[in-house]
């Protein structure tokens, strides 16, 4: 499973339009969920009389039918998380289910809207956590509202057999072979690590908080190399904790960091418009981002401007939500 950010680049490749973007919240499981699916047949409803008013009836019918399958998919509409994205262009078709609600939009335009899964993608309150115990690990992935198991790839070391292959008899049968025990343990921890920092952390790049008996806090933060593993961990048997009160734990670590990022971006931007090096005039900031002069953009939520901006002179061109 590569993560959301890695994936997201692809959505900003040029590519023929026409672009439908169709985002809803959803509900994880009934009641909450009788409803998206009527919702999501009214947004395609919506793509296809804005599709219809500028194309042919026939290209208007290629571009929908993968979203008409998506509404015949009686399993997908069973098991969804807190929101749905739905990508379509020639040539192109993605669904995300995102851990976060999104507003209910369908937008048909010359590229996709991309600011809801932006904003979950690179915003600074999503986690990971590590599991782990002598003999298996469990990768988790979240925010402060929801916390998921990561379903791993298949060459992800989630037990000691699968790090270490099969061994001949339980050590743990045998008092004089702890030192043999703590040796595998130490492997097994070395492979989690390796695999979790180079296959998710290094991509995601959010904060890694570990959840483990305290011996195995200390053994394993020993030998990791692991940048993104937060200082403070979650020191407790995990396979005595639910998912929920692992969310719980990690937001009272993950929050004061949440909160003094935030604080830092803001003192940066009123220190940056004194020295006339920060700005909120939307032109500005179109040619800043043209001339490649913008470290940090801050995009306020819900709040939506549509138009385009011309890539040669920079102009914003106001236009029509409607349209």
């Amino acid at each position: 499973m590569s993560p959301m950010s890695e994936r997201l680049g692809e959505l900003f490749e040029d590519r023929e339009g026409p672009c439908i973007s169709i985002y809803m919240p959803t509900g994880r499981r009934f009641p909450e969920n009788q409803q998206d699916l009527v919702r999501y047949r009214h947004l395609v409803e919506q793509a296809s009389r804005s599709l219809n008013s500028t194309f042919p009836a026939a290209q208007s019918e290629e571009l929908l039918a993968p979203l008409h399958e998506l509404a015949s998919n009686s399993g997908f509409w069973e098991h969804t998380l807190d929101g749905l994205a739905v990508l379509r262009a020639p040539d192109y078709f993605k669904v995300y289910k995102v851990q976060r609600t999104v507003p209910e939009r369908s937008i048909v335009a010359d590229s996709f809207h991309t600011k809801p899964l932006l904003r979950i993608a690179q915003s600074a309150d999503r986690f990971h956590v590590l599991a782990i115990s002598r003999d298996h690990a469990k990768l988790f992935q979240g925010d402060r509202y929801h916390l998921d198991h990561v379903h791993v790839d298949d060459g992800f070391p989630n037990t000691i057999t699968a790090a270490l292959g099969e061994m001949d008899h339980d050590p743990q049968d045998y008092i004089e072979e702890e030192d043999e025990i703590e040796r595998q343990t130490t492997r097994f921890f070395r492979a989690v690590d390796r695999a979790v920092s180079d296959h998710y952390s290094k991509s995601a790049d959010i904060p890694l908080l570990l959840a483990s008996l305290p011996q195995h806090q200390t053994t394993f933060r020993a030998l990791s190399h692991n940048p993104r593993l937060v200082d403070e961990g979650i020191a407790a048997n995990p396979d005595a904790l639910s998912a929920d009160e692992l969310r719980k734990r990690a937001w009272t670590i993950v929050e004061p960091k949440y909160l003094a990022r935030l604080a830092g971006f803001v003192d940066d931007f009123h220190a940056g418009k004194v020295r006339q090096l920060a700005s909120e005039n939307l032109e500005e900031i179109a040619m800043a981002v043209l001339n490649g002069r913008v470290r940090v953009l801050l995009v306020e939520d819900e709040r939506m401007v549509p138009g385009r901006i011309d890539r040669n002179t920079g102009t914003l061109m106001h236009g029509d939500i409607g349209d």
